[in-house]
């Protein structure tokens, strides 16, 4: 399958899957004897395997390991438990963000049916006075 093809049919641009092959993501795929690139058909499952990653907040360079173990990788799973770890750390950050965002636009609603004088604007208030950060060291999967 040539590149337009494998990139039509996984959803990404022709230079993203150069890119990704330049990155060893992809497998050099075969030259035609006129030198066009001749991808296998499981290339289109790599390419939506690694954008689908991307999706849930795995890096390139998560990913390409994600692909190495995929492919055999390290006879324990170590490096798989460090980046599910790693993951579900950042995800329970994520969630808990999410959630003061959620609490704090069901205030903001509740308030909707007062009058504006007795208005108040969590939301706003969130924003122009965040928590205290600075005693909170990053987590070694923190990305932040």
């Amino acid at each position: 399958m040539r590149t337009s093809e494998l990139a039509g049919q996984a959803g990404v641009n022709v230079e993203t899957l150069r890119y990704y092959e330049r990155r060893g993501l992809v497998d050099h795929p075969p030259r035609t004897p006129g030198g066009y690139r001749n991808y296998p058909p499981n290339a289109v499952e790599v390419l939506r395997f690694i954008k689908r990653a991307q999706q849930l907040g795995f890096s390139l360079d998560e990913v390409e390991e994600l692909l190495h173990l995929d492919a055999g990788g390290p006879d324990g799973c170590e490096t798989a438990r460090a980046l599910a770890q790693a993951r579900h750390a950042d995800l329970e950050a994520r969630i808990a963000d999410l959630q003061r965002m959620r609490e704090g636009l069901a205030e903001l609603l509740a308030t909707c049916e007062l009058p504006r004088a007795d208005r108040i604007c969590p939301l706003l208030d969130a924003i122009n006075n965040p928590p205290d950060t600075s005693q909170i060291t990053p987590s070694a999967g923190s990305r932040r």
